[in-house]
């Protein structure tokens, strides 16, 4: 059996077994240094990829109902300028989103015009993305809820994307954690970034280890077959995202034991821009302490579809 609760105060459970710490036999430094050096640049260039979070233009929430799409303001969904005043029209019907194209408009998947067309959502397993010229869109599932996502594969943004901002990498943050596991899975609710939306994992216990002596605990959740951490920490006041960092870990061994580098951790989609869904750390998922390692954020890293945001974004900090 799988209950759902919503989790609070992780890091001040007590727990019987003490947490672990850093995690040994220490790797060869320069081995170690190449390994983040390697990391990183294959995050940068997941980033970087068409498909990635930084070709995101727009995303709207899909009701059923008939959905005008092009440049013109008149329609529903506001496309960039160079694409055609009226492109088409997404048609919601019953969960299903068929796309029916203008005539005299080009409409590609792939290589292959398309005029009337179903688009799966991408929970199907099966991902189409339609184009038309450098303007792309595809239908996604959040919670049962349907929403059209824009992209733009010649975004300027991406095209002058970067560098990202790191913390010197630190052996010191690469520690051994245990994962005391529930008596049964929870299915745990977890906010997003977009107001009164929520995700519900799986969280299969609570994971201890220890930084500088002391004992910190946090509630992973799975990932296909890896944990899965959203985190805060102090540091997401004036150096990291605010709503946090997301961090991935192999699954434990026999013991429970396993590696938690947050040299690997990173900032979520949101901190890219307005049109992600990602989850932000709980309040028992923030810890009490600067992890200074990993990614960090700067407001011009940000792409947002409001101009005048745009030129006076910040990012709040977490919650103290």
């Amino acid at each position: 059996m799988i209950r759902i609760v919503r989790y609070t105060g992780i890091a001040a459970l007590v727990l019987a077994a003490g947490a672990c710490g850093r995690a040994g036999p220490e790797p060869d430094p320069a081995a170690y240094k190449a390994e983040i050096a390697e990391w990183r640049a294959g995050r940068l260039e997941r980033l970087l990829k068409p498909t990635g979070y930084l070709t995101q233009i727009g995303l709207y929430w899909l009701e059923d109902g008939n959905y005008p799409m092009g440049s013109s303001a008149g329609n529903r969904i506001v496309l960039p300028g160079t694409a055609a005043a009226h492109v088409g029209d997404l048609v919601v019907a019953d969960g299903a989103v068929r796309m029916i194209v203008a005539p005299d408009v080009a409409v590609l998947d792939g290589e292959r015009a398309v005029s009337d067309i179903v688009m799966p959502a991408d929970t199907s397993g099966e991902i189409l993305i339609l184009s038309h010229g450098s303007i792309a869109w595809s239908i996604i599932e959040r919670a049962g809820k349907l929403a059209v996502r824009i992209r733009d594969f010649g975004h300027p943004f991406a095209k002058t994307f970067g560098p990202l901002p790191y913390y010197e990498i630190d052996p010191g943050y690469r520690v051994r954690a245990r994962l005391h596991y529930y008596d049964e899975p929870r299915t745990v609710a977890v906010d997003t970034v977009i107001e009164g939306f929520q995700q519900f994992p799986v969280a299969p216990g609570v994971a201890a280890f220890a930084i500088d002596g002391r004992e910190y605990r946090l509630e992973p959740t799975i990932s296909g077959d890896w944990l899965f951490f959203v985190f805060g920490d102090d540091t997401n006041r004036d150096d990291t995202y605010g709503a946090g960092r997301f961090l991935y870990a192999d699954m434990p061994g026999e013991d429970g034991e396993f590696v938690l580098d947050f040299n690997k951790s990173y900032s979520p989609p949101c901190a890219f821009n307005d049109f992600s869904t990602c989850p932000v750390a709980s309040p028992g998922n923030r810890l009490p302490v600067r992890i200074e390692a990993g990614e960090r954020f700067e407001p011009y890293l940000h792409y947002s579809g409001d101009p005048g945001r745009q030129k006076r974004l910040r990012v709040s900090p977490g919650p103290p």
